[in-house]
């Protein structure tokens, strides 16, 4: 087991990635040894002199520092540990019998800028995989999907983070079906059901397309718009409920071809966001005013 080191907004916060989730739906802040005691491991990291809060949540755990060190001295050794403790068996989090199984969360939507797509917001992690759900023979990764594919007037789902995007059909008005897709969401999550299941998308080809494998191969132009992509355009169209992927760059034509997914497949101002956004942006940032960016079908 390898933990991946990630930096924050706040210099003082690091975060510790597990390759799978750690806590099931549910978040733990401690701030002293005494508040640790369901958290073997966080009661372990409060004897380094440094830790000020541990936080346990999803697939990580992150940890504010006092000031006496920089994270750059020691995040390596506690990164170490935190493995070592976790080989050897050591327990994260004890789970507490006497709760509820039943999860208690919020589901709320937020328009998007396709008006055919709906962004449903859970007030909890989903997923650390993006993906996309043309139909419901693709429903194989997402249990969710595959009940939301019942519903007549569904035509699309994407699933990434903590929201579902769903496209509809003409048939229905969103003011017609909201609650009812909201509702449902809410009480299929609520009563224990899957999301998505992170083993089936390593076992699906289709699914494994959708992530990029290659990139140590790939030409220093395609690392580039990769790295700009990631960095400047997915949270942006995230914040929509929708994605964007890095397909193949042709340096002849200087054609860079990307996929859409989620509300920006089909939205009206995908066009103008690709030319007028993307677009410019790769032509500045690389210094290439020949650049010219093209949508595929995902």
């Amino acid at each position: 087991m390898k933990l991946i080191i990630k930096e924050t907004q706040n210099s003082t916060i690091i975060k510790f990635e597990f390759p799978d989730f750690i806590t099931q739906n549910e978040n733990f802040e401690y701030k002293n040894i005494d508040e640790a005691k369901n958290s073997p491991l966080a009661q372990q990291l409060f004897y380094l002199p440094f830790v000020k809060t541990v936080y346990i949540s999803g697939n990580f755990i992150a940890i504010e520092r006092y000031n006496i060190v920089e994270w750059e001295d020691v995040k390596d050794a506690v990164a170490e540990q935190i493995e070592d403790f976790v080989n050897k068996g050591g327990i994260i989090i004890i789970p507490d019998e006497s709760k509820n199984k039943k999860i208690a969360l919020s589901v709320y939507g937020e328009i998007t800028p396709n008006p055919a797509t709906l962004k449903f917001v859970v007030t909890r992690l989903l997923t650390k995989t993006a993906l996309e759900f043309k139909n419901i023979d693709e429903t194989t990764a997402s249990p969710l999907a595959k009940e939301l594919f019942k519903f007549p007037f569904v035509k699309e789902i994407f699933i990434d983070e903590n929201y579902i995007s769903v496209t509809k059909y003409n048939v229905a008005t969103w003011e017609e079906i909201t609650l009812e897709i909201r509702t449902f969401i809410k009480q299929f999550i609520e009563n224990g059901g899957l999301v998505i299941d992170e083993s089936v998308i390593i076992e699906n080809p289709k699914l494994e397309k959708q992530k990029i494998k290659n990139f140590d191969t790939l030409d220093v132009t395609s690392q580039q718009i990769i790295n700009i992509l990631e960095e400047y355009v997915k949270p942006a169209v995230a914040a929509d409920g929708g994605n964007i992927l890095f397909d193949s760059y042709d340096e002849k034509e200087k054609r860079v071809k990307v996929i859409l997914q989620g509300s920006c497949n089909g939205c009206p101002s995908s066009t103008f966001t690709l030319k007028n956004g993307i677009e410019n942006m790769l032509k500045d940032m690389l210094h290439d005013e020949a650049i010219i960016v093209e949508a595929i079908n995902g």
